[in-house]
C-alpha cells in the first residue's frame, strides 16, 4: 500500500507541475470532506478546474484515465458542488479534467492531460 501511495503522490506532483506550466493556478491540493477528496482544484482564467489525477506503473489494466469511471465522475461532481458552496467567490465556469500519469519502471513518465472530459 505504501508503494501505491508513493506512486500516487509522485504522479500528483508531476500533474501539478504540468498544470502550472500550462498557466493554471493551483488553489487547493487534496481537498477533503466527509464524502471524499478532490486531487487538485485550480484556476484557468475565469474557470475553476477540478482535476482528478490517476497514476499507474503500467498499462496492464488499461490507461490510468480509464479508471475514472462514471461513479467516480459523479462523486467528483458532488465534491465540486460542496467546495463551490463554501467559496465566497462565484465562478462563471466550472471544468472537470483528468491527468493520466504512467510511471513505468525504467521509462520516462508519460502524462496526458484531458481537459473538460466530464
Amino acid at each position: 500500500m505504501a508503494r501505491n501511495l508513493e506512486l500516487g503522490a509522485l504522479g500528483e506532483d508531476l500533474a501539478v507541475e504540468h498544470l502550472v506550466a500550462r498557466g493554471l493556478v493551483v488553489l487547493v491540493r487534496n481537498w477533503r470532506c466527509r464524502y471524499g477528496e478532490v486531487d487538485v482544484i485550480a484556476q484557468a482564467g475565469d474557470a475553476v478546474v477540478f482535476v482528478e489525477v490517476k497514476t499507474r506503473s503500467g498499462r496492464g489494466y488499461g490507461t490510468p484515465a480509464e479508471a475514472v469511471t462514471h461513479a467516480k465522475q459523479v462523486r467528483i461532481r458532488r465534491l465540486a458542488a460542496l467546495w463551490l458552496r463554501e467559496q465566497e467567490r462565484r465562478w462563471p465556469r466550472v471544468r472537470f479534467d483528468v491527468v493520466s500519469v504512467v510511471l513505468a519502471p525504467g521509462c520516462e513518465p508519460e502524462l496526458t492531460h484531458l481537459e473538460a472530459v466530464f
